[in-house]
């Protein structure tokens, strides 16, 4: 920054590194709490903290923008992607209630990207572990309290208090299914956080422990395969870092033959899996569903039936859908058949182009950096991806949030943008410096 922009002081403000730190905690503490939020103040008391957040994101880019390079502020799929889901309102049976939640995805967007921008790596798994131990402490407070001091459910937060026989637990995050897949995020956070020893060693255990015991109390069928998937990719991730440089190709298609292999005996074994998981009548649930959407996939198989993001349930097709299959259910319990029933097979390329791209790349470039801190956004990755074959987190509020954040960091790399920086005499790396704060 010049010593004209310095001498504003709005402006220094904006680009200053103690509002960037500040701006992340409160991004991650209002979209991870966004559930207690909600329970607590309202709707529009959460719409009013992101939108005033969003406003000062923009505000953000703004006064760094001579330090941010444009051909990397935004992935392409990432617009393509968000530009479709805003083209699907004109064929919305609603298309107020579409441009709504077009906007809530836009919000999220916007503060992904600023966080990508005006955070590393490591800044940002700092945020998120400070967040993350703050929440899930919270969590675990409430359900002792509710579960066994007061012996009586806390309804206004969701919480059941079943913490005395063990769970399933629901903390602040509504369902024990979202407290699953966010103590497995937390986990992940906080055992790079420790291997990157940015915290006193005791901090680290606790956080470890807490983030498990919570996974453990929730009683998600999902936390297991989530857990699986992710030390699966963390073995493989540090065998490719591991290997030497000429080998280190090789080794990746053969891992990448594995994992299609997995993959189609996980399929074949599915019930044998599914059995042991004790997920049987869970998955029965979730087939007659997809089974559902599908038949109404085929009406509008190219554009969907527009975007609305979690079900409306008075809305056509998800009274339909809900009504055939006897449930009430708010979302298709697997993020792909949403993207697919609202978006059609377009929407659905482009989702899993953003997502591919945003793990390959991520994946390639932590298998070539030394630090471990690079680790951190395919590992979060593959937990997104896996999760979003269960639930549809991934498509809004934290997974939506997650999501961006990484395409944003892997495509700051390995992209055309590095290619056509280093074309015009730049360095081809991240801009932004490793600050530890």
């Amino acid at each position: 920054m010049t010593d004209q922009a310095a001498g504003r002081g709005p402006v220094a403000l904006l680009a200053s590194a103690a509002l960037a730190r500040a701006f992340s905690l409160a991004v991650f503490g209002a979209v991870f709490g966004a559930v207690a939020i909600e329970r607590l103040a309202g709707r529009v008391t959460y719409a009013t903290i992101v939108t005033g957040l969003c406003v000062i994101a923009i505000g953000m880019l703004v006064a760094r923008r001579r330090e941010i390079s444009l051909l990397r502020l935004v992935p392409t799929t990432l617009v393509l992607f968000v530009g479709w889901v805003a083209a699907s309102i004109f064929w919305s049976s609603d298309q107020t209630r579409s441009f709504w939640s077009w906007l809530s995805l836009a919000g999220l967007t916007i503060l992904a990207v600023t966080i990508g921008h005006v955070r590393d790596t490591l800044q940002t798994v700092r945020s998120l572990a400070d967040v993350m131990r703050v929440l899930l402490s919270v969590s675990l407070a409430l359900e002792v309290l509710s579960g066994i001091l007061l012996d009586t459910p806390l309804k206004f937060l969701g919480i059941q208090g079943n913490i005395a026989a063990l769970g399933p637990i629901q903390g602040i995050f509504g369902t024990r299914n979202l407290l699953g897949f966010a103590a497995v995020l937390a986990l992940v956070t906080f055992l790079v956080e420790y291997r990157t020893q940015s915290v006193r060693p005791g901090v680290s255990l606790y956080s470890v422990v807490l983030g498990g015991v919570l996974a453990v109390l929730s009683d998600s069928p999902t936390v297991v395969v989530l857990a699986a998937a992710v030390a699966v990719a963390a073995g493989a991730l540090a065998l490719v870092r591991r290997a030497t440089p000429h080998r280190r190709s090789a080794l990746q298609w053969t891992l990448a033959g594995a994992l299609v292999v997995g993959l189609v005996a996980a399929y074949i074994a599915r019930h044998p899996i599914i059995a042991w998981l004790g997920a049987g009548s869970d998955f029965s649930t979730r087939a007659g569903l997809w089974a559902t959407i599908l038949n109404y996939v085929r009406r509008d198989p190219v554009q969907g039936w527009g975007w609305f993001g979690p079900w409306a349930p008075s809305e056509i097709p998800f009274i339909a859908i809900n009504f055939q299959s006897g449930t009430s259910h708010a979302s298709a319990l697997n993020a792909y058949f949403d993207v697919l029933l609202q978006l059609g097979w377009v929407g659905l390329v482009l989702f899993l182009a953003l997502a591919g791209f945003a793990f390959v790349r991520s994946w390639l470039v932590a298998s070539e950096r030394r630090s471990i801190i690079y680790a951190w956004t395919p590992l979060i990755l593959v937990a997104l991806l896996v999760d979003s074959m269960f639930e549809s987190f991934t498509l809004w509020g934290f997974g939506w949030l997650l999501l961006v954040l990484c395409a944003v960091r892997a495509g700051q790399s390995r992209s055309w943008r590095e290619r056509m920086d280093l074309g015009e005499g730049g360095s081809g790396l991240p801009h932004i410096p490793e600050e530890r704060t």
